[in-house]
This record gives C-alpha cells, structure tokens and sequence, in this order.
C-alpha cells in the first residue's frame, strides 16, 4: 500500500509519506550543518509528518482526492502530534539522561507546532501544552500509534538506525550547550527557534518542489555573485580618489578602514562613521570582502524606518548593477505573487515567473542582499506565528549590519543584545553597528558581547569635527513656542534664508503650521508618514 502525504494538483500524482520524510529530512540537515545541529534538525524532519501513516489521515486523504468539490474540513485530522509523541515516549525521562529530555523538547516541540506556532512548556495558568499534547491529548489517529511506528520502522528508517540517528542528535545537543557562553535557557531557545525556522522552511520547500515538479531548489553561487558586486563597488568608489575634496578623501580613507577589517575574524564590530560619511557603500565593502574571506553566504542591512531602506537599496542597486539578487522586505513593499496572479493574463511569464520568486524570497528571506527593518528582524526571533520564524535559519553565516543602531528602542535592547549574542556566538554571524553615534547596549542586564577593540574606524574624533558643518543656536530652551510663535519664527527665517526645514513632535501639529504657512502663500511642503509611500516619495 502507497502512504499518501500529498497529491499534486496539476495531475494528481502522489508524494508518498516515507519520500516527503525522507526528503525533509535532508533538507533540515543542509540547514542544520550551518550550527552544528545537522541530526538535531533531521530528527524534526524525519518525524514531523509521522501521523500520515494513520488509517485516518489515509482515508482522509483519498476522500479528498475522491470529491475534490467537497473535500473533508481541512485540517481535521491531526497529523502533527505522532511523531513528538513517539519521541517523547521513547526517550524523554529516566532511564535517559537530562540530555535526551531536552533533545525531546526541542526536537518534538517543533514537530507538533509545524502547522501552528510553538507551544508554551508553561503558561500563565501553569498549565503544559507541550504536554497536553505528547502526553495527553488522545484522538482516534494517536491510538494508532504502535502500527504508525511500525510502518515509520518499515519504510523510513529501521529501530537500530533510528536510535543511533538520535544518539548523534545527543551528543550535538551537549557539544552545543556545554560550548561558551554555557547558558542552558538562553541556549534552549534559540536552538528551538532555529530548529523549528528549519523544519518549517524544509517541509514548506519540499511540498512546493513537488507541485512544481522540481528536484531541487535553484541557488545562486554567491561567492562569484560578491566577486562580481565587489568589483563595480571599487570602480564605483574609484570616483573618490579622482577628487581632492576633503570630504571625499576622508570618505574614501574611511572606506578602506572598513577593507582592513574585513580580514578579521568574524564578531561584533561598530562603525562609528558620521552623517555624510558614506557609511552605506563603506560598510557594503566590508560585507562583501568580508563574506568573499570567510566564506559568509548573505548580507543583512537592518535599518530603523522604511524610508532609509528605500533609499539604500536605491544607492546599492545603481552601484552593484543589480536589481535580481537585492531583496527589500518592509510595509512599503506592496508587489507580490498574490497581488500579481489576479491580472496575470495581462503580464508576460516572466513578470509573474519574478514576482513569484519575489513572494518566495520574502517568505524565506533566500536572497543574498537583505534590506529589512528592526521590527522584520526581530519579529523572525520574538513573535508569533511560523511565517516570521521561517526565515531565522537563512540568517546564520551571515553579515548583518545595523544601521541607526541607536535608534533600537530602550524596551527593546535587551532582547536585541541577545539576539545579536546568539548570532555572533552560534549562528556564525558578523554583526556590524553603525551610527554616527553609539548607543550605549552595555548598560542592561543583558549585555552585548563586545570587545574593546571592536570600532573599525581610527581617529573618531577628528573625523566628526572634520564633517561638522552644522552650528546649533538654542532659541527654545528659555520659552515655550505656541503655533503663531512658530509661524512668526518661520516666516521671519524665510525671508532671512529663503530655504527652512521644520521638524515637529506630533503629525497635527505639522498640519497645523502647514496650514498657517500656506495661507500666507509661502511655498510650503507637508511630509507624514500619514501619507501613503507613493505619496510621500512624490513629494
């Protein structure tokens, strides 16, 4: 009998429940060999689908390819649970050591949670629902459970291979946590992230290369693509060295600190470059010698407001000739597969073919150059939902570069100098952070693993001085500005310097002095992010 895990929807041919496991399962290794978690992350592969071998999600199954037109409520069987199940009953508790228990945890707490989020070891009403579920929960497809695992034995895996594949997941588990920093919680939820992140994107990956009839997923070899993006960024900053402006040689000075230091090891670094430095292309050249010398397969821009984004992957499209392999992924980004498919009779197949891709490496964030914002980063790590933690695995060996870093909120920085702990400590991450100025991260319970040493550029200090061209007069510390106080203040500084930039605390209070200022027939611009993007990047 053929164990059905999908049917293809073009010409209903199957993808049996033993080659959807088996080929999961690989993948989860690729993914895990990026932490030293290869068996950690097959074992989820391996099991996650166990419970398709259940006579009820078979005849679930066929019913479906029986009546199409009324097919069985979705997700009415529960195929999920078996396999952390199986696990749990075999090797959580004595007789097994603290390891195994833990191993169970991890590896089944991804398994059960695959098609929903993962679930709380404890919640507020101290109740488990991890154990309600690997434990607990009976449903008429889990007390098949014996002949499930049977047919697991039969056609996936034999007993003794199994054990022994289990075994090896131990010993990376305790090569992982007993490694510096040796923190079992902060350690435990990371790894249980990036586990699930790559049993999602594995399952995900595999269920689509089979209703697409492909083999494999397409992949770029990003050490030629860096070749290749590193030498039109030198000819680009070339144009530097042909003026002798002051401002450009420091630049171009600054630029080939950044190149020094891309032969060091991969840490936390700071840029401390100024406003006007040209720290975008000077950190890009970091990132892609760096990547071309340690071997780092993406390059990460993490940047506060979209704004910048946008204007970042402008500057880096122009420079690097190259619109394919640049990935943004924020609100303002609105073109997708979804939007595309409606008027896809009035596209050619290549615009919908890129869009499609395009959907593709947002979900997964398979792209080689990333432009996101803090909210997009952190989300992969802290909230809800398997869509945001299915991309954290693609963010190990890479270069990620904070820009704006001190624009992280107070609340927040804690949980950010965890994350970028984790990504320098085991995801084999290069973090760089740069600002004009440098927040101060050390001053929280959970501090930033950074060395003394970590600032890429020499004499700071002159350079800021040598890029200061802004004078600061306070008129307001001694009175309070009322809005015709403001018009007054405005409209007097016009007619001094024709040319006045007001930057205001509340969107209605910029309305209001718009609406003052126009009246009087001044040429006045209003700018919100009230607007819409198109809007805004209009005026």
């Amino acid at each position: 009998m053929n164990y059905i895990a999908h049917v293809r929807k073009q010409d209903g041919a199957i993808q049996t429940v033993s080659d959807h496991l088996l080929e999961v399962k690989a993948l989860c290794e690729m993914f895990g060999d990026k932490l030293g978690i290869r068996h950690i992350a097959g074992l989820a592969g391996v099991l996650h689908d166990l419970g398709k071998y259940s006579k009820e999600f078979q005849h679930y199954i066929r019913e479906a390819i029986a009546s199409p037109d009324l097919p069985p409520q979705r997700g009415s069987v529960d195929h999920s649970t078996a396999g952390g199940r199986m696990l749990y009953q075999m090797f959580h508790g004595p007789p097994n050591d603290r390891y195994y228990s833990l191993l169970v945890e991890i590896v089944a707490n991804a398994v059960i949670s695959h098609h929903s989020d993962l679930q709380d070891f404890l919640n507020q009403k101290a109740d488990s629902p991890f154990l309600t579920r690997v434990r607990d929960k009976e449903t008429p497809e889990l007390k098949e459970l014996p002949f499930i695992q049977k047919r697991f034995f039969e056609e996936v895996m034999n007993e003794t291979t199994f054990r022994s594949y289990v075994q090896q997941a131990v010993h990376e588990l305790k090569e992982y946590i007993d490694s510096p920093p040796k923190s079992v919680y902060d350690q435990s939820f990371y790894l249980t992230k990036f586990v699930f992140s790559a049993l999602i994107d594995a399952d995900r990956t595999n269920s689509r290369l089979f209703e697409e009839k492909q083999q494999t997923v397409e992949s770029v070899q990003v050490d030629q693509l860096f070749k290749t993006f590193h030498q039109r960024l030198l000819s680009h900053l070339d144009t530097f060295q042909l003026t002798s402006h002051s401002i450009n040689q420091l630049r171009n000075d600054m630029s080939i600190q950044c190149a020094q230091h891309a032969k060091y090891p991969s840490d936390i670094y700071t840029l401390s470059i100024p406003t006007g430095g040209g720290k975008t292309l000077a950190s890009l050249r970091y990132g892609l010698e760096h990547a071309l010398y340690n071997d780092k397969k993406k390059i990460i821009y993490v940047v506060p407001y979209t704004t910048i984004i946008e204007q970042n992957a402008d500057e880096l499209r122009k420079v690097l000739q190259d619109d394919r392999h640049i990935l943004e992924h924020h609100s303002n980004v609105i073109e997708s597969a979804d939007h595309v498919a409606e008027d896809q009779e009035e596209l050619d197949e290549s615009a919908f073919n890129r869009s499609y891709q395009l959907k593709l490496a947002r979900d997964n964030w398979d792209s080689p150059i990333i432009l996101t914002t803090m909210v997009q980063f952190l989300n992969i790590f802290y909230a809800k939902g398997n869509r945001n933690t299915r991309r954290l695995h693609q963010i190990a060996e890479s270069i990620v570069i904070f820009d704006e870093v001190q624009k992280v909120p107070t609340s927040c920085v804690s949980i950010f100098n965890e994350t970028v702990n984790f990504l320098k400590e085991k995801a084999k991450c290069s973090v760089v952070l740069c600002t004009a100025t440098q927040p101060t991260l050390h001053v929280v319970r959970k501090k930033l693993a950074l060395n003394q040493d970590a600032e890429m550029i020499q004499s700071i200090d002159e350079i800021i001085e040598a890029f200061r061209r802004v004078e600061m007069i306070d008129c307001a510390t001694q009175e309070s500005f009322h809005l015709d106080q403001l018009q007054m203040f405005v409209q007097k500084q016009f007619q001094r310097v024709n040319s006045v930039l007001v930057i205001l605390n509340t969107k209605s209070v910029v309305k209001s002095l718009f609406e003052c200022l126009h009246q009087l027939n001044l040429p006045v611009y209003h700018l919100s992010t009230s607007m819409c993007a198109a809007h805004r990047q209009e005026t």
